[in-house]
């Protein structure tokens, strides 16, 4: 037998209204929720950005610290060239020798310099750098403060309602079975349109319950009968009567 084959339309629209209200239920623990899941969920992104980039930073100061020793190598070891050729101008026995030596000192005083004019450059780079890191380091260090503040909240939230979440879906998908298709694929459509996710909807004051538009009274008298799925012009819904929550129709 076809899925709602032998239904009534008043049984098709009771059903229908019965799972909206299970629906319902289940969209309120959603809202409790709120936006915690989002903001979990990025906030752990987000914390791993910073963790990539206080990596970076590390590595790039890393690098700079090399800089560094091997510019203060190259100072130690000119300053040891220059002692060594000073040394040796005593012992020098023509001009030649005293020109090539007088040269290479003053290269190698023109290398200390530019390893120091370097060294500048590079603790400039380090103290920029350093600051940057701790900045990263101490925007990273809130994010988990917040992170965890966070989780905290949404895991009391989901364990006061997981077991009846849980327990409400498996009672949606046991409902979906006996709604016909084609009219189970028109409501999960209509309530993923709209964002309160109602796909079912009462006439209230004359007007529908989820635009709010107005029912004409012809329209009104025939959904209280239950003798065929009606929709709002307007939005789509399907409409039904308060009667159905008792299984009373209008009188013709």
């Amino acid at each position: 037998m076809a899925k709602g084959a032998e239904l009534t339309i008043a049984e098709k629209l009771k059903n229908l209204y019965d799972l909206q209200v299970i629906d319902s239920e289940v969209d309120q623990i959603q809202i409790l929720k709120g936006e915690l899941p989002m903001e979990v969920k990025d906030l752990e992104d987000e914390i791993v950005g910073l963790e990539t980039r206080v990596g970076k930073l590390d590595k790039q100061l890393e690098e700079l610290n090399d800089n560094l020793s091997r510019h203060n190598k190259n100072i130690i070891e000119a300053e040891t060239l220059v002692e060594r050729y000073q040394k040796q101008m005593d012992q020098v026995k023509n001009n030649r020798e005293f020109d090539a030596l007088t040269k290479e000192i003053e290269l190698q005083k023109l290398e200390v310099q530019l390893s120091n004019k370097r060294i500048k450059e590079v603790e400039a780079q380090v103290a920029m750098k350093k600051e940057t890191r701790v900045a990263a380091d101490e925007k990273l260090n809130a994010k988990k403060a917040d992170l965890d503040v966070k989780k905290v909240e949404l895991e009391k939230i989901i364990e006061k309602t997981e077991k009846n979440e849980e327990k409400l879906r498996k009672k949606s998908e046991r409902q979906k079975k006996v709604i016909p298709e084609r009219l189970l694929k028109a409501y999960m459509k209509i309530r993923t349109t709209y964002r309160n996710g109602l796909g079912v909807v009462f006439v209230e004051r004359n007007s529908c319950g989820g635009c709010f538009n107005k029912i004409p009274p012809q329209v009104q008298l025939e959904i209280g009968m239950l003798k065929k799925i009606i929709a709002c012009e307007h939005c789509g819904r399907v409409l039904v009567d308060k009667g159905i929550m008792t299984g009373e129709k209008a009188e013709a």
